[in-house]
């Protein structure tokens, strides 16, 4: 009887481990909101507003939400933090993409490089991390007229992720503030 015990509860325990909760972030701010919500107002809040601003001049009437392709990122209601560095890193996938303007990728990746910043996390494939000292060192004089005329998916998807992006961060601060 003691063996039958332990034969039908063994299978159960590697389940547990794996079922339970493991905080896995890789944010080393992750338990400083207050430090982060200062660092974002005087920082990264003035970059997200241009970045949103520089999306606004992008046209909208062909950009559908009928494609499957496009990957919507929400905002956890208990894991804002991760969730904004899953955004951030999602964004970073835009830096090399050529048919979007070289000054929209830039301010995206810089907004993006910033968000990991403030909130110190790194991305799950630190190639993408390697864009953010090339975002911060360089200047960046091309303004991409040309892009704006015609409109892409990879705009649309750009512009849905920086809308997550802001609206996130809204969240967070409004948790923090109370």
């Amino acid at each position: 009887m003691f063996h039958a015990f332990f034969r039908s509860t063994l299978p159960v325990l590697p389940l547990l481990l794996v079922l339970s909760p493991v905080n896995a972030s890789s944010c080393a701010m992750r338990n400083k909101p207050t430090e982060i919500r200062v660092k974002y107002e005087n920082i990264l809040s003035h970059d997200i507003n241009e970045l949103v601003n520089m999306s606004a001049e992008y046209p909208d009437r062909c950009c559908t939400n009928t494609n499957e392709n496009i990957k919507v990122f929400f905002c956890n209601d208990t894991e804002e933090i991760e969730s904004l560095q899953s955004m951030a890193c999602n964004m970073l996938r835009f830096f090399n993409k050529q048919r979007i303007s070289k000054a929209f990728r830039w301010k995206a990746a810089f907004v993006s490089c910033g968000t990991l910043k403030v909130l110190q996390c790194k991305c799950e494939r630190p190639k993408k991390e390697k864009v953010c000292p090339d975002v911060f060192n360089t200047a960046d004089t091309e303004t991409g007229e040309q892009s704006k005329k015609k409109c892409n998916q990879e705009v649309c998807e750009l512009k849905e992720n920086i809308s997550s992006l802001r609206s996130c961060w809204n969240k967070f601060e409004k948790i923090i503030s109370r």
